[in-house]
Parts: structure tokens; sequence; C-alpha cells
């Protein structure tokens, strides 16, 4: 379904959105070797990236084809939109596939009748609420597969803390 990606192959992305995810994100592919471009409406968000950072940041609306075009849109291998808001996410991913044609498309969706809406019109969607609503509901009923999940979540929180404390 989505064009294979070398795990091991430098990969150009851009991220709208530098909150928590889209921070920890960058700083996480920017460690693995790849290119990486931070869109953000405001350069204050900028300081979740730490002094550090290799990547490039960029400032503008991700609803803006030209403010795109600059962040460089046109190059990249993927765009993932993780902005606090959920129109603004679907419209950037759509912005991303349809006028720019961009292999490889991810947008966050809290709203889970809109994630798998636009999951069936071809958006990669990944639905925080869902995932959530499903690890806490297993952890509630100790599910017997809740171990390995359990085990991911730790080894995720150890590698987030130790971005964190590198800023």
């Amino acid at each position: 379904m989505y064009p294979m990606i070398r795990k091991d192959s430098r990969m150009k992305i851009l991220i709208l959105g530098c909150g928590r995810v889209g921070s920890t994100l960058a700083r996480l592919l920017v460690q693995e070797g790849h290119s990486v471009t931070v869109l953000d409406l405001t350069s204050d968000a900028f300081r979740r990236l730490g002094a550090k950072f290799k990547g490039r940041t960029f400032t503008g609306t991700g609803m803006d084809q030209d403010v795109l075009r600059k962040a460089g849109i046109e190059n990249v291998d993927v765009f993932v939109s993780v902005t606090n808001g959920d129109n603004t996410n679907i419209m950037a991913a759509q912005l991303a596939m349809c006028v720019f044609k961009i292999p490889r498309v991810i947008a966050r969706i809290y709203d889970p009748i809109r994630a798998e809406a636009y999951r069936d019109l071809g958006v990669e969607t990944i639905c925080t609420t869902t995932i959530a609503t499903g690890l806490i509901r297993s952890s509630i009923l100790q599910d017997e597969h809740m171990a390995p999940v359990s085990l991911l979540l730790k080894s995720l929180d150890k590698e987030y803390r130790e971005q964190i404390t590198s800023v």
C-alpha cells in the first residue's frame, strides 16, 4: 500500500508541528541519520528541539502551498502532520498527497471516526485516542498480550527521557 523505504536508507522528512510528538520524532529521526525539517506556526516551538538539533526549522502554516514549498516539501520522502488540531493535520496531509504527490503521508488524528474516514481515503492516520484507549483498557484488564506492549512502552519512555535530558 505504501512505498517501501528501506529502514537503513536516509530519508527526507518534513514534520508539521513541533509539540511533544513532533519535536521528539524530529530528534529521533535526526539521530538516526535522516534529513528532517520541522515546520511550526511559531518559532518559539523550536526550543523543544534543543540547541544541538541538526535538522532544519521553518516557521509558517502547513496549509499554505507556498510555505510548504519553501520548507522543501517537493523533495521529501515522507510528510508527517502532528499539530494539535485534526483539521490542520488532515488539510496539510491532503495537500501533501494531492498537490505535492508525496509518496508517504502520515497524520495524527484524535477523532477515531475521522481517522477511519481519512484512512479509507488513503491517508495513513495514527489515532492516539484509539491507541491510548486500547492500551489503558488492556492494562486495566491485565490482558495477557499486554506484557510485550508494556516493555515497548517502557523502552520508548526511556528513549524519550534520554532525548529530553540531552536537549
